[in-house]
């Protein structure tokens, strides 16, 4: 072969090795490149996902810090009002009555749940308590991409561990701590006036009349009479935490103090219907108190409000 056309032989195999081999190493730094960027994207997402689980066990995913926030019931509106900007509190129940900051933001039907309101104001997560929201509202709402965090109390430290929490999840945990701890310290000066109450007061609250519905044993009210040395006089736990009473059964509880209503709204709208109840101890003692119904049904932030008007009660 002449020695002109193996030279153009060996150029042009050089020239395909070369074109191969530039041709593989881009090929290398493109699969590289991709293999960083997907790296570093689930790098990214894995920073972003927050994780959380609420009282009743839920898992609630964030892709990032919330910020936009509302509630689904009156106390925990009470709470989210307690610690967390008020700018970032978007609505409130049409129950929602304190504070009165609370009266300026737009209002959502709890019952039934407006969703196409709570679309509207696009929550970053809902608050709500255990026994207010059915799951499967909660589902519902986490199918529309809403979370929604349960809490659930049963102490009165369990309102102090929810403000905590609220702090956490929402980045103020510092006032949510100082609010915490300012309260915890007021029940602990109050629990200390009590401790050495020898004869504890049996105190039965009425919820409804007709029929009668009290606060059972398995209530957070249990724990506020625990702390001023008094005893819920309904002792026996039930399956639901406000049962429903007979007559019979209230005679033999015989409290001494009983909560509802003033004693002439008592006498006009309850012993007028049960008049053999007038043998109670708390009707013969006149020990018949009307708590005020926010501080008392609301496990919030004013609960050593509630607490010290109890005491008043109690302790005239």
């Amino acid at each position: 072969m002449p020695d002109c056309l193996v030279q153009r032989c060996h150029c042009y195999t050089l020239k395909e090795k070369t074109k191969s081999y530039f041709r593989s190493l881009c090929l290398l730094c493109l699969f590289l490149v991709l293999l960083l960027a997907a790296c570093s994207h689930e790098k990214k997402a894995g920073q972003s996902k927050i994780v959380l689980h609420d009282d009743l066990g839920r898992e609630i995913r964030l892709s990032e810090p919330p910020k936009r926030v509302m509630a689904l019931a009156s106390s925990m509106t009470e709470m989210l009002f307690a610690v967390v900007d008020t700018a970032n509190i978007v609505g409130r129940t049409q129950n929602d009555d304190y504070p009165a900051a609370a009266l300026g933001k737009p209002v959502v039907n709890n019952y039934p749940v407006d969703y196409e309101q709570v679309l509207r104001l696009k929550p970053d997560i809902i608050f709500t308590i255990e026994g207010i929201t059915p799951l499967d509202v909660a589902a519902r709402l986490q199918e529309l991409n809403i979370p929604v965090y349960y809490q659930k109390y049963e102490k009165v430290e369990d309102i102090f561990s929810g403000l905590e929490d609220i702090g956490r999840i929402m980045g103020r945990e510092q006032q949510a701590q100082h609010l915490a701890d300012s309260l915890r310290e007021q029940v602990a000066v109050i629990r200390k006036r009590h401790q050495q109450e020898k004869d504890p007061q049996r105190v039965l609250a009425i919820t409804w009349k007709d029929p009668i519905y009290v606060y059972g044993q398995n209530t957070i009210f249990t724990d506020k009479l625990h702390i001023l040395g008094a005893e819920n006089a309904v002792q026996e736990v039930f399956e639901q935490p406000y049962p429903a009473l007979t007559r019979e059964y209230i005679l033999k509880l015989n409290p001494d103090v009983l909560l509802g209503d003033s004693p002439e709204v008592f006498e006009e709208k309850f012993f007028s219907l049960y008049p053999e109840l007038r043998r109670i101890k708390a009707y013969q003692n006149k020990r018949l108190y009307e708590p005020t119904g926010n501080l008392l049904e609301r496990p919030g932030p004013r609960v050593v409000e509630s607490i010290l008007e109890l005491e008043r009660f109690l302790y005239p």
